[in-house]
This record gives structure tokens, C-alpha cells and sequence, in this order.
């Protein structure tokens, strides 16, 4: 496989977390898609280093702060959905306003 299929890949991928986190409801779901869309980087990164585009492993060292980012951000959201279920029954994201008077 090529750099293009690697890159292409990760542009599909970022494509359908990104559409996802813009057309989902559910909060679960909206998390889920940046998830995705933070493997699409991290695919790109590794691809990146894979083919020496960067003279060190910098790729793979981004890539990993990529998936400590992204477990610390499960761990916040999931926090933040618990939080709301708990408040208002519910984690449909229209009808929450939490910044409504």
C-alpha cells in the first residue's frame, strides 16, 4: 500500500466522524464519532512516519499524546453524559439547555 490509500483512508474516515458528530442526537454517539476522527489523525500521523516523511518517529510519538488525548477525553464526556442523565433523564442533545435561564 501507498501514502495516497493511507490518506485516503483517513480523510474517509475523518469524513464519516465528521458527519456523524454533526448529525447525531445522542451524546454517546457524538463522542464516539470524534473518536473517529481522532483514529483518522492518528492514521495519517503513522502513515506519515511509515513512509519517512519525518526523519524521526515524531508520527508515532504525536500519535500516541493523540490516544492519551482521546482516553482523557472519554473520561470527561462520559462524566459529563452521566451528569446529565442523572439531572434530566435524558442525553438527547436538543432537548438539553443547560445554559438556558
Amino acid at each position: 500500500m501507498t501514502l495516497e490509500h493511507y490518506l485516503v483512508l483517513s480523510v474517509i474516515l475523518f469524513a464519516i466522524g465528521i458527519f456523524g458528530a454533526f448529525s447525531r442526537k445522542n451524546a454517546i454517539m457524538i463522542l464516539m464519532c470524534i473518536e473517529i476522527m481522532l483514529n483518522a489523525v492518528n492514521i495519517a500521523l503513522v502513515a506519515f512516519t511509515k513512509f519517512h516523511l519525518f526523519e524521526m518517529i515524531s508520527g508515532q510519538i504525536f500519535t500516541i499524546l493523540s490516544i492519551v488525548v482521546a482516553a482523557a477525553e472519554v473520561t470527561i464526556g462520559l462524566a459529563i453524559v452521566i451528569a446529565i442523565f442523572r439531572n434530566f433523564k435524558e442525553i438527547d442533545t436538543d432537548n438539553i439547555n443547560l445554559l438556558k435561564w
